[in-house]
């Protein structure tokens, strides 16, 4: 075997240069984030009531016997 001694190579790695967090940018994330989950528990919230209130319609003009017997319970 005939090996041949060359140059050798030198590779120099360059790190990327970090990008510093500061408070803004964390007290930015998390304000961004709870209206987020705010809006998320919103829409969750009218979806489910929306629904709730459609099933029970739906139900009494199924069954208008059974919203007779029901009584309204006026708190004064």
């Amino acid at each position: 075997m005939n090996v041949q001694q060359g140059n050798p190579i030198i590779v120099h790695v360059v790190q990327q240069p970090v990008e510093s967090t500061t408070v803004a940018d964390v007290l930015i994330g998390a304000i961004g984030l709870t209206g987020v989950l705010v809006l998320a528990a919103l829409l969750l919230g009218a979806v489910l009531g929306g629904a709730l209130i459609a099933f029970k319609t739906w139900r009494d003009r199924l069954h208008p016997e059974r919203a007779a017997d029901s009584e309204i319970i006026h708190i004064v």
